[in-house]
């Protein structure tokens, strides 16, 4: 168990997560009363671990030509968008819906990279109608159809190709996306023709080169061996007279959930620029979609324990979060610390920590020692990233609350669903 005054182990590095005297807060609030007023399960922010996380990339640029784009679909909130806007951030979309975001949060369209294997029509049309710095495309058929719909608009897209480079990035399978039988990108093989395709393409302006390989990577190994493919299809393109003015690496930086040491962002741009200054390509600008690095410990989730249940097997403590609430886990096996808000004394049991949801796949921890009663409210630690964000009503459960906490105060940027929320919009047959 974490002692008293000391910060968790899976935030190591942001203090605004701490016990003091004896509870746990974030910044300056105490999380039993942010529990006791606004009820669990509740996702908490803090504002301070937000404004952290960015330095270590803005310190790392310096005057260096790197534009960052959070990836939000990590986190999606809009108080978190408009920090990051606020910093300075570009944004890299996946969706029309995510756009919308985006510029209800005052972010710059202009810094709005756009992503994903199936755009549609509507979705383009939306973000040239806002005037957004790049369409990553991940298809032939795509650069068709976006050459088509920017053509009807009397427009040119401005547009990359995700090159699929066919790296290991040694992460998890479900969030690894740079090998060949993953949906994205197109092929590096493939690369050269498909570049020429888009230049013939009356609709699209050719002006960067982009990648992605995975996400939660704890080595920035896998970056280099994708970079130096990309490399050599740069200067194969400008043998080919396609002139290139940036190069987006993705994002997939890791955090700490439990044990990891991540890179950090000052180790991998400064390999980046030695490698581009080596090939003679120091001209380019950098783009870095960042996401869980910049949000993924700066939330915890805190929810309550309901009963203890002393199986022959097992002992449960079964709160009232599930996997409705936090996916992670069901999905990929994922660890999130928990933590007591409320340490108390007593011999510690080994407990899985389960939730309420009709499924043997609803689980937050297995097997973590804890002195628990029921009533006492928990912390799960390294919830600002991929969590909230993929939420479900399954059960018809209520999503969560958000809060983001600012120093001393505490602002609710979600309201609790309500039943009747999600009785809304149904009907039924006459």
């Amino acid at each position: 168990m974490t002692s008293p005054n000391s910060t968790l182990p899976g935030l190591a590095g942001h203090p605004h997560f701490h016990y003091q005297n004896g509870i746990l807060h974030a910044e300056g609030v105490a999380l039993d009363a942010l529990a006791s007023q606004l009820g669990t399960p509740l996702y908490v922010y803090s504002r301070a671990a937000l404004a952290q996380a960015w330095r270590t990339y803005s310190d790392a640029i310096g005057t260096r030509p790197v534009l960052v784009c959070y990836g939000m679909k990590a986190n999606s909130n809009l108080a978190v968008l408009k920090e990051f806007a606020r910093l300075g951030a570009g944004f890299d979309i996946v969706s029309g819906g995510e756009l919308k975001r985006v510029l209800a949060a005052g972010g710059n369209p202009a810094k709005v990279v756009f992503s994903g294997v199936g755009k549609q029509a509507w979705e383009m049309r939306a973000a040239l109608e806002a005037g957004v710095k790049c369409f990553n495309v991940e298809s032939q058929a795509e650069l068709q159809c976006l050459s088509d719909v920017a053509q009807s608009m009397g427009q040119r897209a401005r547009v990359s190709l995700r090159v699929n480079p066919d790296v290991d990035a040694q992460t998890h399978p479900y969030i690894s996306t740079g090998l060949k039988e993953n949906k994205f990108g197109i092929a590096i093989e493939s690369a050269l023709d498909a570049y020429r395709t888009a230049a013939a393409l009356p609709g699209l302006e050719i002006v960067g080169v982009d990648c992605h390989i995975g996400s939660q990577l704890t080595d920035i190994s896998p970056y280099f061996d994708a970079l130096e493919k990309l490399l050599d299809l740069i200067e194969q393109l400008d043998a080919a007279g396609i002139a290139i003015q940036h190069l987006d690496l993705g994002g997939g930086l890791g955090i700490r959930y439990t044990d990891e040491i991540p890179p950090s962002p000052k180790a991998l741009l400064d390999q980046v620029f030695e490698r581009l200054q080596a090939r003679g390509m120091a001209h380019l600008h950098l783009v870095l979609e960042p996401g869980r690095s910049l949000v993924g410990n700066a939330g915890v989730l805190l929810t309550t324990v309901q009963y203890l249940k002393h199986a022959q097997a097992r002992n449960f403590a079964i709160v009232d979060a599930a996997m409705n609430d936090l996916l992670r886990p069901a999905l990929y096996d994922a660890y999130h610390g928990v933590q007591p808000v409320a340490p108390r004394d007593g011999a510690a049991i080994e407990y899985d920590i389960v939730g309420p949801v009709c499924e043997s796949a609803d689980w937050l921890a297995r097997q973590r020692k804890l002195a628990l009663q029921a009533g006492d409210v928990l912390a799960l630690e390294s919830a600002g990233a991929y969590a909230m964000v993929m939420a479900s009503n399954y059960n018809t459960r209520a999503r969560a609350a958000e809060v983001m906490v600012d120093g001393s105060r505490h602002y609710i940027v979600r309201q609790r669903e309500t039943l009747d929320d999600l009785l809304r919009g149904e009907s039924t047959l006459p």
